[in-house]
C-alpha cells in the first residue's frame, strides 16, 4: 500500500486536518472523535506508559522519571530495559511511584530458551500479568519462520499459564504484516497459537504503517489484544505524539472491547521531548470519547 492510502486506511472517518488545527490534546480529542458521537473512554487505571518511551530520562533518574509520570496522571506502566536495576528495585520504585507494572518486554533468544522460568519468575516480582516477545529476529520473517515461532510461543504461554501469568504476548512491527508467499506474517501467528496460551500487545501504528487495520483485527479476532502500544503517525508515516497525528483512535478503539483490550500502553519512539510526549499523549487519552 502506497503512503496516501495507507493514510487513507489510518485516518478513517478523521481527517489529518481536523487534528491538526485542534488547540491542544483535550480539544484534538474531541475534534478527532465528531464524526463517532461515542460515549466510552479508557478507563483511567488503563492508561499507560510504555517505558521506552522514557529511556533517555529514566537512565539519568529511573524514580524520578516513574514518579513524573505519576505525577501526569499514568496508572501503568511496560517496563522495557532496566537501565542497571533488577526486577526487585524497579518493583520498589514503581510502588513508590504509585504506579503499577503490567508486563516487561523479554528478548526472542530468552523466551525460547532456558532463561524463561527467571524472566517469568521477574515479571511477578515487577508485579506484572503478561511476558511479551518484542520482535523477531530477522530470518524467521517466512511463512516457517512464523509458524515455528507460534510452536515456540504455545510452549512459552504454558509455562507462564502454568507459573500463574497470563499469556505470552507479541508486539508486533510493520515487517511482520508483510505478505510472503501469499502469507500474511502476523496472521500465521494469530491463526496457529492457542488463544488462552498466546496474545498480542497491538502495536496500531505499526499495524497501520504495514497496511494493516487495527479496528479488523479487534473485530476478526476477539479477546487476542490485551495490550495495546498507542503511538501516532505524522502526516510523513513518522512518529508523533498522541493525538497530534493522523490515525483515527475513535474508530480504531471502537473495537477494543471486542479485541479485549485492557492496557493502553502510549509509546514514542523517537520523542523529542519524552515529559511533554507523555503529557501530550495522556491529555488525549483522557479526554478522548469514542
Amino acid at each position: 500500500m502506497g503512503r496516501r492510502g495507507l493514510l487513507a486506511a489510518a485516518l478513517g472517518a478523521g481527517t489529518a486536518a481536523a487534528l491538526g488545527g485542534a488547540a491542544g490534546p483535550a480539544a484534538a480529542a474531541q475534534a478527532a472523535g465528531r464524526g463517532s458521537c461515542g460515549k466510552r473512554r479508557i478507563p483511567p487505571g488503563g492508561i499507560g506508559m510504555h517505558l521506552y518511551t522514557m529511556r533517555g530520562p529514566l537512565a539519568t533518574d529511573f524514580a524520578g522519571t516513574l514518579q513524573q509520570l505519576s505525577d501526569i496522571g499514568y496508572a501503568t506502566v511496560g517496563v522495557s530495559g532496566r537501565h542497571g536495576h533488577n526486577a526487585q528495585q524497579i518493583r520498589g520504585m514503581i510502588d513508590d511511584a504509585g504506579l503499577s507494572a503490567v508486563l516487561e518486554h523479554v528478548a526472542w533468544d530468552i523466551v525460547r530458551g532456558s532463561g524463561l522460568p527467571q524472566a517469568i519468575e521477574d515479571v511477578h516480582t515487577l508485579g506484572g500479568q503478561w511476558v511479551v516477545v518484542p520482535s523477531l529476529p530477522g530470518a524467521m520473517h517466512t511463512p516457517a519462520g512464523f509458524r515455528e515461532a507460534a510452536r515456540i510461543m504455545n510452549e512459552a504461554g504454558r509455562a507462564c499459564r502454568d507459573a500463574g501469568l497470563q499469556q505470552v504476548l507479541f508486539h508486533n512491527h510493520g515487517s511482520d504484516h508483510a505478505t510472503v508467499d501469499g502469507e500474511v506474517l502476523f496472521d500465521i501467528l494469530v491463526n496457529e497459537t492457542d488463544p488462552h496460551l498466546v496474545a498480542f500487545e497491538f502495536d496500531v501504528f505499526w499495524a497501520s504503517r504495514g497496511g494493516a487495520d487495527p479496528l479488523t483485527y479487534f473485530r476478526r479476532y476477539p479477546g487476542r489484544f490485551p495490550a495495546l502500544h498507542v503511538k501516532d503517525m505524522a502526516e510523513n508515516g513518522d512518529f508523533a505524539d498522541v493525538g497530534s497525528g493522523v490515525l483515527d483512535f475513535p474508530r480504531m478503539f471502537q473495537g477494543a472491547k471486542s479485541g479485549g483490550v485492557r492496557q493502553w500502553l502510549v509509546e514514542h519512539d523517537n520523542p523529542a521531548d519524552p515529559f511533554a510526549t507523555a503529557r501530550n499523549s495522556y491529555e488525549y487519552l483522557a479526554a478522548l470519547r469514542y
